[in-house]
């Protein structure tokens, strides 16, 4: 791909291998210009307000930041509420979308020591957007990714993993041993679960819309599946459970899904709420008879600590081989709006969509 930036010589730096994701120590170029491609926003609306730019400047690291070159960026459905001007926290006009990034550290600000260039890293998270060759994340949303991921799968760790690990434990407190429903399963955060409750002791329950959704759920650590098309498919889940119910319920679409939740769930029961697409009417008695809650989750309010924890399971779970995303449908950075398009009205999810650059 035809790159924008300009260059000029400098001995002994590392050379970063796009293709193997290796390190060599080589002479290398560096930056000499500071131009990019990005995605830029200007206005609250549909996906054609996501606007490819080939004149926009690379940003420079300040104190405690991180310096990215982006070789893959995931693409969450909150992206497009933030994107539509939907969602509670409205970026400043105009912005990057884009906070899931993978790819190679180019330069780090004043205070960074634990990255230095040539390092292979995903991020939780961006201060300038991951829609862009180059991008810019604080230190202590970076972190280093292992040798058997490739960059793509780099960049499906940051939110489906993080907010999966934040709804099991930070807010169901769910155990070993308990029942989980991933309602919505085939998608990033869907499949971030089931591997996350299977790998924790948890019987593992999912739902899809697709027999494809339905194999990639089951092979991505659920012991059951089922079709959320299928007319009794609640039935079905209850029978799986011998009519105990869920202990907790992890749900990506509560506007259509949380009274069927309610029903689902054991006494004590927790329905967690990461994904909704508009209003929905409940009885609240249905929450009162088994004592059950409804708890709302987004990772934009892990504190610190909770970020280092999660930080450091997933970490374990990369090194010991059960934590691996899929990653789904694959775009080019001149397509993101396809890629709004797809993420919202497709058929169904199967895995985690990724930008290249």
């Amino acid at each position: 791909m035809k790159k924008t930036l300009e260059f000029t010589w400098v001995h002994s730096c590392y050379y970063v291998n796009k293709n193997a994701g290796r390190k060599q120590c080589t002479t290398r170029k560096m930056a000499a210009s500071k131009i990019m491609r990005a995605i830029r926003v200007s206005e609250f609306g549909g996906p054609s307000v996501l606007k490819l730019r080939t004149d926009v400047l690379v940003p420079k690291p300040a104190q405690k930041q991180v310096l990215i070159q982006v070789h893959a960026c995931g693409v969450n459905p909150v992206e497009t509420y933030i994107r539509a001007g939907a969602f509670s926290r409205k970026p400043s006009l105009p912005y990057t979308p884009g906070s899931d990034v993978s790819g190679v550290v180019v330069e780090v600000g004043e205070g960074v020591c634990l990255f230095k260039a040539g390092d292979r890293v995903f991020t939780t998270g961006t201060e300038t957007g991951g829609y862009a060759e180059y991008c810019l994340s604080s230190e202590d949303s970076v972190h280093r990714l292992p040798d058997p991921l490739d960059f793509m799968q780099g960049a499906a760790i940051g939110i489906p993993y993080f907010t999966a690990y934040r709804a099991l434990f930070h807010k169901a407190h769910a155990k070993a041993g308990e029942t989980v429903l991933v309602h919505g399963a085939s998608g990033g955060v869907g499949i971030a679960t089931c591997q996350i409750a299977r790998a924790f002791g948890m019987k593992v329950l999912g739902t899809a819309g697709t027999p494809e959704g339905l194999d990639l759920v089951l092979k991505n650590g659920a012991h059951l599946a089922f079709n959320h098309r299928d007319k009794g498919y609640i039935d079905k889940i209850k029978e799986a459970t011998n009519g105990q119910g869920v202990n907790v319920i992890v749900e990506m679409l509560s506007n259509v899904n949380l009274s069927n939740d309610l029903d689902l769930v054991a006494y004590g029961g927790r329905v967690t709420i990461v994904g909704s697409r508009g209003p929905v009417e409940i009885n609240p008695r249905d929450t009162m008879l088994k004592e059950s809650s409804i708890i709302g989750v987004t990772l934009f309010s892990s504190n610190k600590e909770e970020k280092a924890e999660c930080a450091a399971a997933l970490f374990a779970g990369m090194e010991a081989g059960w934590l691996k995303p899929v990653v789904g449908a694959q775009y080019t950075i001149d397509r993101a709006a396809e890629a709004h398009e797809d993420i919202i009205n497709s058929s169904g999810a199967k895995g985690k969509m990724v930008l290249i650059m």
